[in-house]
């Protein structure tokens, strides 16, 4: 009985340890903590800038990701004639449009928070840090393959 219970016990710490060293999982609210933290800090948002911008920069975030999804959907499985295939083309090319519609019109609405100067810097702050994401991510990826 003993020996059962010690058995069990170390199975379970060597389960324990196993997942301890999984890479961390994605965390999309940590993601979009860091992401918003970055964007303040390299635009100069003040803390009033910031609670105006924020809730509609991830309205906009919101609209986006389900074009996103929109495409992923398309891209994962090949039609099997050639009207399937000129459909998903289409599909995916309406959904680009559509993503660049979004972006001007919300681009217009944060011109009405913020000075030109700073919505620049934001949406290059948002592209360095999405690049520096994409690294880092690959540079673990690389790390856990060895």
């Amino acid at each position: 009985m003993m020996k059962r219970l010690l058995i069990t016990l170390l199975f379970c710490f060597a389960v324990l340890s196993i997942f301890s060293q999984r890479p961390n999982r994605f965390d999309p609210k940590r993601y979009q903590a860091e992401l918003e933290q970055f964007i303040t800090s390299e635009a100069g948002l003040t803390p009033n800038e910031a609670a105006v911008f924020f809730p509609k920069y991830r309205e906009l975030q919101d609209k986006q990701h389900l074009l996103f999804k929109k495409i992923k959907r398309n891209r994962r499985i090949k039609p099997t004639d050639e009207q399937g295939c000129r459909n998903a083309i289409l599909s995916r090319d309406e959904a680009d449009l559509q993503i660049k519609t979004l972006q001007q019109q919300y681009h217009k609405e944060f011109l009405k928070i913020l000075s030109a100067s700073k919505l620049y810097d934001v949406i290059r702050a948002e592209d360095i840090f999405h690049r520096q994401s994409f690294k880092k991510w690959q540079k673990g990826k690389r790390n856990a393959e060895h």
